[in-house]
């Protein structure tokens, strides 16, 4: 809480004189266990931010948030002594230089946006997510924030990620990804606001099971494959290399260690393998996609959080990717055994991708490498390990790359 005689935005549960109220918010369920910040500007703005995109979640909490989206439109949310948190600035400032849902306003031109506030532990590799509506209950965008050194880069990485994707026109299998609203510089933060999604977006029917003309599609930017090329000597493997180079004079030299040793191995053993690069969503996970009905009635891909996606990569890299996070985190299961999730996923599906045995294997312990790269990166930008990924991950590669 800011020191109300300063020049800074004050939050408080009794409203403060000489100040001015600039946002209200109900939290879900309470203060001491927040989840949610309900802007309660109107009964409409309030409801829509329960049911926006309902679909796209689970059913528990879909069923939990339509009931409370019920209650919100009858006005009841009020009567159910949850707390309600109040947003103040002092009267004589600029409301746009401290309250960031202002600012936003004035960029986008709108006279005024509410935004819905998720609720996460603390954890220094989230970026706080505002869900914006405009007056009439309308989604208007999403503002993500970067606010140390590993997630400015990925918000500036997403940000110069969508400015670039391709929009393949006639190209159904390419999936829909959401526009880049703005980026700004915003008290010493990064802010990007992206735009909504398709409000007919719901959750996919079956997420294990993965999009490969999707993948490939984004592997290819929409275009034709790829001629494939020697692993030995590509200008992926110098990237691997450099970076593992630089991760041994990082945090744990040690692992940095194990995993330039690997990228060594992983040369030497499939310098002669052939395979397409390509591009690569970087975060192909179930809860990253979703299914909506375009013009024609058709169901057509969606895909948003494009902030790790890269270029010059093997094909295969996100359907790895997609088993091997999904096993990690929906599963709960440890490094070794979403692996073999991913091995499996490989088996399975890689040759429709021209994946044999052979380059299964090559673009598994590819991926495991610059899966651990990725998490040395924001290791070094203050995010702290992910202790799913580390030290599990260098033991492993060790393991199935030794020197």
């Amino acid at each position: 809480m800011s020191d109300p005689a300063g020049s800074a935005a004050y939050v408080t549960q009794n409203a403060q004189p000489q100040w001015r109220t600039v946002g209200r918010f109900t939290v879900v369920p309470s203060v001491a266990r927040a989840r949610f910040l309900l802007p309660t500007v109107s009964r409409q703005v309030t409801a829509a931010s329960l049911l926006a995109y309902n679909a796209l979640r689970p059913s528990r909490v879909r069923a939990a948030r339509r009931m409370l989206g019920t209650a919100a439109r009858l006005g009841l949310v009020g009567l159910s002594r949850m707390p309600v948190l109040t947003v103040e600035v002092p009267s004589d400032v600029d409301s746009r230089e401290l309250w960031l849902a202002d600012h936003l306003a004035d960029v986008l031109g709108y006279d005024q946006l509410y935004p819905a506030i998720g609720i996460r532990p603390p954890d220094p590799n989230h970026k706080p997510t505002l869900q914006l509506f405009d007056a009439q209950a309308r989604p208007r965008g999403y503002a993500k924030l970067g606010w140390n050194p590993a997630t400015r880069r990925l918000v500036q990485a997403e940000a110069a990620a969508l400015r670039s994707l391709p929009r393949p026109q006639g190209q159904t299998d390419y999936p829909l990804a959401p526009r880049l609203l703005t980026v700004e510089e915003w008290a010493g933060q990064v802010v990007a606001v992206i735009e909504p999604l398709p409000s007919s977006v719901r959750r996919l029917p079956d997420p294990t099971r993965p999009h490969l003309a999707a993948m490939c599609a984004v592997a290819r930017r929409g275009g034709p494959p790829a001629e494939p090329r020697p692993l030995g000597g590509s200008d992926f493997i110098r990237r691997l290399a450099r970076r593992a180079e630089e991760a041994t004079a990082g945090p744990d030299s040690e692992a940095g260690q194990l995993v330039r040793r690997a990228v060594t191995a992983l040369e030497r053993r499939d310098a002669e393998v052939t395979l397409e690069f390509g591009d690569w969503h970087g975060d192909w996970v179930p809860w990253n996609l979703g299914l909506y009905l375009d013009d024609d009635g058709v169901d057509r891909l969606v895909a948003w959080d494009w902030e790790h996606t890269g270029s010059d990569v093997p094909l295969g890299f996100d359907l790895a990717h997609q088993a091997f996070q999904s096993a990690l985190t929906l599963a709960g299961a440890p490094a070794e055994t979403a692996t073999l999730a991913a091995e499996a996923a490989l088996e399975r599906y890689g040759p429709q991708l021209g994946l044999d045995a052979i380059r299964q294997r090559t673009v598994l312990d590819a991926y495991l490498i610059e899966l651990w790269l990725r998490t040395w990166t924001l290791a070094c930008g203050d995010a702290g390990w992910n202790p799913a990924l580390h030290p599990a991950l260098p033991r492993l590669l060790a393991t199935r790359l030794p020197a």
